[in-house]
């Protein structure tokens, strides 16, 4: 009888980089309860300290973070070839930040969650990738 050695695919894993701890906390939580695996940052130093870029999943960016905003955080990232879909989301983004984002390869860019406090459409779909 042969050993099987394939081990099973780790499921999705969220990552969450914003430097606001209620509305990191309150994302992280949302998207628990939808059943994803979530882990935060709150800054974009931390998230290069502790990721593991091998696992599959999605990168949900703040833009406007100190030390590393999510727009540098994204371009170190491209340059060391990390292939996990981001999706930005933002209190502060214009036109012109979206669509350099996503030609840079962001798979979205979304504004911060509303006072009714739903998650935007973008975190389910880049979880899903």
């Amino acid at each position: 009888m042969a050993l099987q050695t394939d081990t099973p695919a780790l499921p999705p894993l969220i990552r969450v980089v914003d430097d606001n701890d209620t509305l990191r906390q309150l994302l992280e939580f949302m998207l628990q309860c939808e059943g994803y695996e979530v882990v935060s940052y709150a800054s974009a130093m931390d998230f290069l300290k502790s990721d593991t870029p091998s696992r599959p999943g999605c990168l949900i960016l703040d833009i406007q973070m100190p030390e590393m905003s999510g727009l540098d955080l994204f371009d170190r990232l491209n340059h060391r070839g990390y292939e996990v879909p981001v999706i930005f989301l933002t209190a502060h983004g214009d036109t012109d930040m979206a669509v350099g984002a996503m030609r840079d390869g962001a798979c979205d860019f979304q504004t911060k969650i509303d006072q009714r406090g739903e998650v935007p459409p973008g975190g389910r779909a880049g979880a899903r990738k």
